[in-house]
């Protein structure tokens, strides 16, 4: 599974992933996941959303219990974060049968689509229109960098924009769900832990900054003549760093866009894409906030205008302590940790009980080509995995 995975969307000079929603790279992936579950005779299906399923007993009984992840990737992301989870999830099924489990609940396989939001600039776009966490309107509204709306790009992709919305039937249809990741951090490698538990997501959002200044010739304008938003820009890059150390948070300047773009041009528009993630939503508010007013304070000093728009926001995630719990009892006592990043599981816990389990990552590289995890340690997952499921849908 994994050698057919890794070529597809694999870009030859970066040796990343470019695996963006509704692509060709991104058809592929959903064609491999089809053929996986075509290949163990499982019922496949895909939702209003466009999210694949692929069901082992019936998918109407109810209380199911669900693994998957995403297939998606960052702009030259790596190759564990989503298909790990994915390839595990076949591989956990591929043991339960090699161990003759007999499920006393059904179970089911997800690939949901757009997690990492590159193309559409919104993450979990999948499991947010299913989760009603999404608008129709907003998701219409969402455009690419080259203005192709989500809508369209989902038309081009032979599937039906007028059909998304909430799917509150399927998710109630669900007992329990289990994400498996990568772990993105290096808790587990100071462990001698291959596989962790999460206890909890921190708040995370993205926020938009718009630097207006004025466009002029970069070599006749006078310094002191100067209306130019990319001063103002790095001043409020370096001033997130600063407010976020302070408070134990994270902030992250990671796309900027500037107009008009030229060499010998002073800039008329930076325009700065904000992440920003804290262990609690009182300190990422404040620190956001800190962040603007740095750069509305330089921007008046710079005679440019700044303007900030929330995109999205995700509230902290507690993961049922129940489900929690009983995954830490089926693993013999796995250490439980939490994490900055967001997830698909986030996004359902509020309508489903989730929990999710980490794969030890031992440089902690993740978005990135750098991205690795042992053998050893993936098989591992798949085993805990395979004894997760086992214990929640056999018994």
């Amino acid at each position: 599974m994994w050698r057919d995975l890794l070529p597809i969307g694999r870009n030859a000079s970066t040796n990343g992933y470019r695996r963006y929603a509704w692509t060709p790279a991104d058809a592929d992936c959903r064609a491999w996941f089809r053929a996986q579950a075509e290949s163990r005779s499982l019922v496949y299906e895909e939702d209003r959303n466009g999210n694949q399923w692929a069901w082992l007993g019936d998918p109407t009984a109810g209380d199911a219990v669900v693994t998957g992840s995403h297939l998606d990737s960052v702009p030259d992301g790596g190759a564990f974060d989503g298909p790990l989870g994915v390839v595990s999830s076949f591989a956990a099924l591929d043991e339960l049968r090699s161990r003759g489990a007999r499920p006393a609940k059904p179970l089911a396989i997800v690939n949901f689509g757009d997690e990492e939001g590159a193309r559409f600039g919104l993450a979990c776009v999948g499991s947010r229109l299913s989760a009603g966490q999404l608008g129709v309107e907003q998701a219409h509204a969402l455009r690419d960098g080259d203005g192709v709306s989500l809508a369209q790009a989902m038309e081009r992709a032979g599937y039906d924009p007028e059909a998304i919305g909430p799917d509150p039937e399927r998710l109630a249809r669900i007992g329990a769900f289990v994400e498996l990741h990568v772990e993105q951090g290096r808790a587990l490698a100071e462990t001698l832990h291959p596989v962790g538990v999460a206890s909890a997501i921190w708040p995370h959002g993205r926020w938009r900054f718009d630097f207006h200044g004025e466009a002029n010739h970069a070599g006749t304008t006078r310094l002191d003549d100067r209306r130019d938003p990319m001063l103002t820009y790095a001043n409020t890059v370096l001033a997130a760093r600063k407010k976020a150390r302070l408070a134990g948070a994270l902030a992250t300047f990671g796309k900027v866009g500037v107009e008009p773009n030229g060499v010998n041009a002073i800039a008329s528009l930076v325009r700065g894409w904000l992440d920003s993630r804290a262990p609690d939503e009182e300190t990422l508010a404040a620190v956001v906030g800190e962040i603007e007013r740095a750069a509305v304070e330089r921007g008046q000093r710079d005679g440019v205008d700044v303007k900030v728009t929330r995109e999205s926001f995700t509230p902290v995630v507690e993961f049922a302590h129940g489900l929690r719990d009983e995954l830490v009892r089926l693993l013999g006592g796995a250490p439980v940790l939490p994490t900055g990043a967001g997830h698909d599981a986030g996004i359902l816990s509020a309508s489903v009980p989730t929990a999710m389990l980490f794969i030890r990552n031992p440089t902690g590289v993740s978005h990135s080509p750098a991205e690795t995890a042992a053998e050893d340690d993936c098989l591992a997952g798949v085993t805990a995995l395979a004894d997760v499921l086992e214990g929640l849908a056999c018994r």
